[in-house]
């Protein structure tokens, strides 16, 4: 099942999960050390989530967590990768916020948590759109029937 996102709402949201990215950072002495440690992994893997969802405006939310939690792992995996070249792109400041700089197993489990916390969410959206009748889910197959769409999500 898929509903159709709202493209502007999901800019919206990259921009304040952006904002709370840099935020975290500028802030890191205020906030707890253990949730300093994850928190910026949590919401990059979130903003992932969140552009392949305006990308991929009518794709189910399994698909689109699926190409997000891939893209977050390949990344992480590539800082396994040491030449000269991607080096220097780390080096920069966008370089090193979309590249990171060194490979961790925790970033896998924050991205993990941010990718989840954002099924959570958008599963809790959808399902409250759907019993107030505001939108309609629609089915590979055909279109789906409000009562069939409540039975699903229960």
């Amino acid at each position: 099942m898929a509903y159709k996102r709202n493209r502007l709402l999901y800019a919206l949201m990259i921009i304040i999960v952006v904002v709370l990215g840099l935020c975290a950072r500028k802030m890191a002495d205020v906030i707890p050390d253990f949730l300093d440690t994850y928190l910026g992994d949590a919401l990059w893997a979130a903003m992932i989530f969140l552009g392949f969802g305006f990308i991929f405006k009518v794709a189910a939310t399994r698909i689109v967590a699926l190409i997000a939690i891939s893209f977050c792992y390949l990344i992480e995996l590539s800082q396994l990768y040491h030449a000269d070249w991607i080096d220097r792109i780390r080096e920069t400041t966008l370089g090193g916020l979309v590249l990171g700089y060194g490979f961790l197993w925790s970033d896998l489990l924050a991205y993990s948590i941010g990718i989840g916390v954002c099924i959570m969410i958008e599963l809790l959206v959808i399902r409250r759109r759907v019993e107030d009748g505001e939108v309609h889910i629609t089915s590979n197959e055909n279109q789906v029937t409000q009562e069939q769409i409540k039975n699903r999500i229960q």
